[in-house]
């Protein structure tokens, strides 16, 4: 058969999908273990799709292909990336609906809250970033260049975004096309703590100020309270299948259209446009007397297989890259990078913004445009309100970041 653009035999592709239901399996496993309270959750999968790709990338490309070599390699990871994106449109297109009955509301009123929360995230990520370039780049043995393209690859590692990643390639590519390599690899060793370190901290935050999670989800659902709906409404109106796949799908089918159009290497990206289109589907929810909103229990499902391919197919991949590139000193960077802009962030949304705990979490993961931090925040809050927060920080936070990359290269990477 022909997949990826080239041989690959059918016992490969069933051995792909064995891995990615073994690497579910334990990582689910893992994930169900607590320590004073404390679990990865869902993010036990990516613990064990890391640990994978450490061990078996290699194994698993032998095994893809009719070839050997490096050409196997590119069709593990072409079918890895395929089963993070598809992955990441699931999760992503259930986070709007879920989030939209509520989202105009909550944008309303903490408007301004979320702006300048997403530009604390954002900018003291940035200068974070930008005194380790100043103060490391004469301990490096990379030059300049090579130095700043590497730190701006961790940064988008440590903000786990991807479109502060891709604006960087495509920056340093006018700069030198040999550069984006660099700014791939930090972004993959940085990557590992940015994802570990937001889904420890949502989960130790409450336990340090001993929050009553039920008070806190009573405060945000009345906060967000100003148009949601729940399934009994839904059922007045005519569903268009028995699952409400059609809406799900045609709601996917037009984010990624619209997520793909780019003006000046800018873009909503994939992830921002299945955002977009799902959050007013999920806002107006029916048109006439027909609904256009899948069922709780469709979107619950969805959400979480969704996260569960995008952390396998991330995961694998950066395990590769990890053993490959990996040095301590860019590991310690992407720590800094990732813990400083978020211990900033709460204190900020707290102190000054005077936000409720729920609400200033879920803006900090949306501001730093974090899918798994979500998914642990859903679990850990027993409330899928936060996705109203996370969704009205994130397109803030997706400008932001991208600017911020571009401008750090730009400043000392010429």
């Amino acid at each position: 058969m022909s997949l990826f653009g080239g041989a690959l035999s059918v016992e490969g592709v069933i051995f792909l999908i064995f891995s990615v239901f073994v690497i579910a399996a334990a990582g689910y496993g893992l994930g169900r273990i607590k320590i004073k309270g404390v679990s990865l959750g869902t993010a036990g999968v990516f613990i064990i799709a890391l640990l994978y790709g450490c061990f078996f990338f290699n194994t698993l490309g032998a095994e893809l292909s009719v070839k050997s070599g490096e050409i196997s390699l590119t069709y593990v990871s072409n079918g890895l990336k395929i089963i993070e994106n598809i992955g990441l449109i699931m999760f992503v297109t259930a986070v709007g609906f879920i989030a939209g009955p509520g989202f105009f509301h909550n944008l309303k009123k903490h408007f301004k809250s979320y702006v300048i929360l997403s530009l604390v995230l954002v900018l003291t990520g940035g200068t974070v970033c930008a005194v380790c370039i100043l103060t490391g780049k004469n301990f490096s043995t990379l030059d300049s260049k090579e130095f700043t393209a590497m730190l701006v690859g961790i940064l988008s590692g440590a903000l786990t975004s991807t479109p502060a990643f891709s604006a960087a390639k495509a920056t340093v590519t006018g700069i030198s096309p040999q550069l984006e390599d660099l700014v791939t690899v930090g972004h993959g060793i940085a990557y590992i703590f940015g994802i570990i370190g937001i889904v420890l901290f949502i989960q130790i935050i409450p336990k340090i100020l001993k929050a009553d999670m039920e008070k806190e989800r009573a405060i945000l659902a009345a906060d967000i309270a100003g148009k949601k709906t729940d399934d009994t409404k839904k059922k007045n109106y005519v569903q268009l299948d028995g699952f409400s796949f059609l809406p799900f799908c045609a709601a996917a089918v037009l984010g990624i259209i619209i997520g793909s159009f780019k003006v000046r290497n800018f873009s909503l990206t994939i992830t921002g446009g299945c955002l977009l289109v799902s959050l007013l589907l999920g806002h107006f929810g029916h048109i006439g007397k027909v609904s256009i909103v899948p069922s709780d229990r469709t979107l619950k499902v969805l959400r979480e297989l969704g996260l569960m391919l995008f952390l396998i197919g991330a995961g694998v991949a950066g395990g590769a890259n990890f053993v490959k590139y990996f040095n301590w000193i860019y590991f310690v960077y992407g720590m800094i990078m990732t813990v400083i802009p978020l211990i900033t962030g709460f204190i900020f949304a707290k102190y000054v913004l005077k936000m409720k705990l729920l609400d200033s979490l879920g803006a900090i993961s949306g501001g730093r445009t974090s899918t798994p931090a979500l998914g642990a925040l859903i679990n850990t809050a027993g409330t899928e309100d936060v996705a109203s927060a996370y969704a009205a920080a994130y397109p803030v936070a997706l400008v932001l970041v991208v600017i911020v990359s571009e401008v750090l290269i730009l400043i000392f990477g010429q």
